[in-house]
């Protein structure tokens, strides 16, 4: 089986690459050197040429901020090409596999956000991404749309490696503590997503994967600090006390469920997988 990989150098992407380590499939890691997502045709003929039966998308523009004077540019990435690949997928009869978020939501109850929950994204990212979605559920091809969450992982630009970052240039940081969410090992993600391949678990629609457990961006902060022993003083701010072009979801825990029943796969704890990616680095 052929699984071509877009963004295969984002955050995701580098996560996929050493999941699929030893695979028996064949993975095509793709960044925009090798295939621009934006140009309909060029993914037409790359699918076709190389005979594509799974395609994961790991590509996405994902800075929130930029994202509100670059909503245009944000759209064609989000949402364009995603509509391409789409359509590539269609074409060919393959299973497209993509990433999105839970910002599609306004987050602003305390009840758990399933897949059937309604969608009311509040900043330009999450408008582009929930357009995405919507383009591959009318496009009529095989998909599986996987909403995370509070990604981050050794590679790219997160919130993790930016307090690590931090913590070493300043004594004090604040962060804002009623924004409540569930942080994601892009690790975990790319193996559960490889494993699936593998299993060829190809149960179509959408599905929620972060890890287990919740927190606010304080507390996510606080647990970075100290896991790397950092002696850094993290105080909790209000979201309006922080300048921020974007509107953040107050609260967006998804829930689970539907993935673990799905694909009988286990999700490790946010602060288990935290533990494990900053003993690695």
């Amino acid at each position: 089986m052929k699984i071509l990989v877009t963004g295969a150098q984002g955050q995701l992407g580098r996560y996929v690459q050493q999941a699929a380590i030893g695979s028996e499939d064949r993975y095509l890691f793709t960044d925009r050197e090798e295939l621009d997502i934006t140009d309909r045709a060029a993914v037409a003929r790359f699918v076709q040429a190389e005979a594509v039966d799974v395609i994961l998308n790991c590509a996405a523009y994902t800075d929130v901020e930029r994202a509100e004077e670059q909503e245009r540019e944000a759209y064609r990435l989000n949402a364009e090409a995603v509509e391409y690949l789409a359509s590539a997928a269609r074409e060919r009869g393959a299973l497209l596999i993509h990433i999105s978020t839970d910002y599609v939501f306004m987050g602003g109850c305390c009840a758990l956000l399933t897949e059937q929950s309604h969608p009311q994204p509040i900043n330009a990212y999450g408008r582009t991404k929930l357009a995405g979605e919507e383009l591959i559920t009318q496009s009529g091809c095989h998909f599986q749309i996987i909403r995370t969450a509070w990604l981050y992982g050794a590679y790219g630009k997160n919130f993790v490696r930016t307090i690590l970052q931090r913590s070493l240039e300043q004594p004090k940081l604040r962060v804002v503590n009623d924004q409540i969410g569930s942080p994601t090992f892009a690790g975990d993600l790319a193996e559960a997503i490889v494993a699936n391949i593998t299993a060829r678990n190809f149960t179509e629609g959408i599905f929620h994967y972060t890890n287990l457990g919740e927190c606010s961006w304080w507390e996510f902060a606080v647990e970075i600090c100290r896991l790397a022993g950092r002696t850094t003083t993290v105080e909790p701010c209000r979201s309006e006390e922080y300048p921020s072009r974007a509107k953040r979801p107050a609260n967006t825990i998804l829930s689970k469920d539907k993935f673990i029943r799905t694909f009988q796969r286990p999700i490790p704890h946010w602060r288990d997988s935290l533990k494990k990616m900053i003993d690695a680095l």
